[in-house]
């Protein structure tokens, strides 16, 4: 249950858990592998003796007790579009037979909200930090109930929702609800919301179902969360099914942040010593008193999006009714301030199966040593570098240039100012763009700054002198040189392109600190360029590009100094002939468990130092089973160690992106971005063990074969691109309408486009529009991640009928597992959408990575009019493609 708006569009993708961190299996021996959960060791249907009751309410009156509940009442709908009132009358809320009964009702004809219902809440009269929250109740069914005992913060200490956090003891939607194919609708849910203001707010849960088919609408049942400092647990009949746990993270020698060893929950506010906006990764905000609230909603953004949609009038036409049997709040004795000392747990309660990953973002690290290159202007805006205007109040132009194409002209006129590009949180407007200080020490020997530039105008004072000027660490540092100064040893000709170069390690020698540069700068000196206009492009920091590096484990033949290796089993993994691949490694794995892989030879000392890769590079292989394991429970693992096992991730293989599980006899790529394994904890500059096995001591039988398994860069040496459509739709694609059943169509749009994918929103249903990839395809864009972008062509052949509208691009990953929404304008310098006319619009990756989107496995991409404001558009698409730019 919530307060705001949040979208629920698929609502199975929010208690989806893909934890990358591995259950620890050493690369020697079978140490430390899956623990199975063991029920005896505590008693899980007593809390401990330390738990001690201090507020409860067991109903066991004939009256609701005023002294600890508050009636809610309004019409409001819960923030969530519900289709109840919420009254204190008696015919929704009352006790009897030592039970609370919330009942929704059909409400009178005419009435502001087709449904009566009750919402109580505790607030300022049971109050709680910390505490064993017990709740027994039976739940309501049908199509449209949702059910709650949730908490929400008394004091909003972090700001509103979500920021101060809400906790969903136990939630239902649905419930006994049969779908087309049979499935009745028989889990509860157990959540936890934070994060940033909506709607970029974050949760993160999990669902429970019953053991053998029981309902939760048929009978009573005990639901409860544990609620210590920094984890919630959550039961069900005093089962313990899920745990989350604040973010830990992890530092590097100096002490800064460089990931997360646990993903959980996060705080955002602002730092009361400086003011600014800071991610937090502390029990907050989940470290502030709470209140109970129970409720029944009917109707809203979940209940009616999801089992068989809406609500059925049927099922509520004599009431439903939420019944509560008592709440219990228990305070541990053990320590009342942390709450720690009392767990119910057993063991494995923090296995993958329980433990929830967390929507926390995952910190990088000040500076990493690794060389990189940045471009901050090329044709296309870099929404972390807008162009600038520091003190005279203009906005520099992006204009068409018939030598360069796009550059930014900039123009000064009587008042003082410099001009150029900044990346300081107080100018970036772009809501795509974050502050991005520019680390070039690593480049410092052979990189330079360089950009080209062609004068209009020169300034009406002839006395002026062109200068360059570059800024680090809000202006901490600084070098100020004469263009003349550069590499080339020119001053600015009118009318002319010319290049100016200004090698790092000059820079550095004239005072600037490279490791954190945020400004760069080209104009007259000051208060003499009135007059002067000028144009910039191939604004870059970068030094040459050299040899990329790349480990070879089996190409055409096996790496002597990377031997294929059986760890425990006792084999001799073997060469032998692919009729589809040649040359190939094979591995056989009989009754004794082991991992195989590639692995050099011991005491040789020879690992691979990855960091260079770290940003494009991956890990990938071609693997093909011959023999699939015995066992047909066996789940196909993958799993890197650093440094004699000091560092490790262990995955399933179906989480390279592919996405799909082995399928014998069939050749498949598996793909594990090098910076996804770092921020799951790998230190990528040591590996010295690469596994790919079926899970510990379910393989044998198994016997598979890998090829083409290296480290490395896809995109070195060149720009990769993956066209999605041009002139056609490509193989593995379809045009798509996501919900009013028409079908866009492939039609020609005349030179120079040619064929174009046309979409059309006829009328009602409203829809969305776009390109959906087949079931098991989706685009892997991690290697361009620095440099590549979404882009596409697009013009608006009929407008709306209703008028105005907002336009949209959104791209989702398979199952909406992730997804980003942006408006389309920000894709085209917020350039307005002209009908009849085209225009070209570019999403960068970094910006839709930095949102959320899973890059590694792209599956949909869509543009479409604002939801309910399509009606009678048409509109025409071309030239889509993930591209490196």
């Amino acid at each position: 249950m919530h307060n705001n708006n949040i979208k629920r569009s698929r609502i199975s993708a929010l208690f989806i858990t893909l934890g990358l961190a591995g259950f620890g299996l050493s690369a020697c021996g079978g140490g430390d592998v899956k623990t199975n959960s063991d029920f005896t060791t505590v008693d899980p249907t007593e809390p401990v003796s330390d738990w001690q009751l201090v507020w409860s309410d067991e109903f066991d009156g004939s009256t609701i007790d005023t002294r600890k509940w508050n009636f809610e009442v309004n019409c409001q709908g819960g923030g969530n579009q519900e289709k109840q009132c919420y009254t204190d009358s008696s015919e929704n809320a009352f006790v009897s037979d030592d039970t609370l009964k919330i009942v929704a009702l059909p409400a009178a004809e005419g009435a502001e909200q087709p449904y009566t219902s009750a919402r109580l809440n505790s607030k300022m009269k049971g109050d709680f930090t910390y505490g064993r929250i017990e709740v027994r109740a039976k739940m309501p069914s049908g199509q449209g109930t949702w059910p709650a005992v949730w908490m929400m913060p008394t004091d909003e200490v972090y700001g509103g929702w979500p920021k101060s956090g809400e906790i969903d003891i136990v939630e239902a939607v649905n419930l006994k609800t049969e779908d087309a194919e049979g499935n009745v609708e028989n889990r509860v849910y157990g959540t936890l919301h934070y994060g940033r203001d909506a709607p970029n707010n974050s949760s993160s849960g999990k669902a429970y179902a019953l053991p053998d088919g029981v309902n939760p609408a048929d009978d009573f049942h005990t639901y409860a969360i544990e609620w210590q400092e920094g984890e919630f647990r959550w039961y069900v009949d005093d089962y313990l099914y899920a745990t989350q746990m604040q973010s830990q993270v992890r530092f590097n020698s100096r002490g800064e942040p460089v990931g997360l060893r646990h993903r959980g929950w996060f705080a955002e506010f602002f730092n009361q010593a400086t003011g600014e906006l800071e991610v937090n990764y502390s029990p907050a905000p989940f470290d502030e008193r709470f209140h109970l609230i129970m409720n029944l909603a009917i109707g809203g953004t979940w209940p009616e999006n999801v089992n068989n949609l809406g609500i059925d009038a049927d099922a509520l036409a004599n009431g439903q009714t939420f019944e509560i049997d008592y709440i219990r709040v228990y305070e541990c004795a053990q320590n009342p301030n942390t709450g720690r000392g009392c767990e119910t747990i057993r063991a494995g309660y923090k296995d993958e199966e329980t433990l929830v990953e967390g929507d926390a973002p995952i910190p990088s690290p000040p500076s990493d040593g690794v060389a990189r290159n940045l471009t901050i202007f090329d044709g296309t805006p870099n929404p972390n570098w807008p162009a600038w205007d520091c003190c005279a109040g203009s906005s520099p132009e992006l204009v068409e240039d018939p030598e360069r194409g796009n550059a930014y002209k900039f123009v000064i006129g009587p008042q003082p100012t410099v001009m150029g590009f900044i990346s300081r949180a107080a100018f970036i407007t772009d809501p795509n763009g974050v502050p991005s200080p520019f680390d070039a020490s690593p480049i410092i020997e052979n990189g330079a700054v360089s950009f080209d530039m062609k004068v209009l105008s020169p300034p009406s004072n002839p006395d002026s002198t062109w200068l360059f000027k570059i800024e680090s660490n809000e202006a901490s540092t600084f070098a100020e040189l004469p263009l003349s100064a550069s590499a080339e040893g020119v001053s600015p000709a009118v009318g002319e392109w010319q290049t100016f170069t200004f090698p790092l390690q000059m820079l550095a020698d004239a005072g600037l600190d490279v490791s954190g540069i945020d400004v760069v700068m080209v104009f007259p000196a000051w208060d003499t360029g009135n007059g002067a206009e000028y144009l910039l492009t191939n604004v870059e920091i970068a030094a040459p590009e050299g040899a990329s590096p790349e480990l070879v484990l089996f190409g055409d033949e096996q790496n002597p100094d990377w031997p294929m290796w059986d760890c425990c089993g006792g084999t001799t993994p073997v060469e032998v002939q692919d009729e589809e691949h040649g040359n190939v490694a094979e591995f056989s794995i009989g009754a004794t468990p082991t991992v195989m892989g590639f692995k050099p030879p011991d005491g040789s000392g020879i690992q691979f130092d990855a960091s260079a890769l770290l940003i494009e590079g991956v890990v990938q292989f071609d693997m093909k089973v011959v023999n699939a394991p015995t066992n047909p429970d066996s789940v196909w693992k993958f799993k890197i160690e650093s440094d004699g096992a000091s560092t490790a991730v262990e995955v399933d293989l179906t989480t390279g992106s592919g996405g799909v599980a082995p399928v014998t006899g069939e050749w498949a790529t598996y793909t594990f971005p090098l910076q996804t394994l770092a921020d799951a904890g790998l230190d990528v500059s040591a590996i010295d063990v690469v596994m790919i096995f079926p899970a510990w001591d379910t393989g044998n039988g198994a016997v598979y074969r890998v090829d083409e398994a290296r480290i490395y860069n896809p995109s070195a040496g060149g720009n990769d691109s993956i066209t999605i459509f041009e002139n056609n739709i490509t193989s593995g694609w379809s045009l798509w309408d996501c919900c009013a059943g028409t079908t866009p169509q492939v039609v020609d749009a005349g030179a120079p486009y040619g064929s174009v994918a046309q979409f059309e929103i006829p009328g009602w249903p409203e829809t969305v529009l776009g390109f959906l990839a087949d079931e098991g395809v989706s685009v892997d864009a991690s290697p361009m991640l620095a440099n590549g972008a979404i882009s596409f062509d697009m013009r608006l052949v009929n407008q709306p009928t209703a008028g105005e509208t907002t336009w949209l691009f959104k791209v989702e990953s398979t199952g909406a597992a992730t997804a980003v929404e942006l408006p389309l304008i920000s894709g085209n310098y917020d350039a307005p959408i002209v009908a009849g006319e085209w225009a070209t619009y570019n999403f960068p990756l970094q910006a839709l990575f930095d949102a959320g989107l899973d890059i590694s496995d792209i599956n949909v991409i869509m543009v479409f009019p604002a939801w309910g404001t399509g009606q009678g558009t048409v509109y025409q698409i071309d030239n889509v493609e993930i591209a490196n730019f």
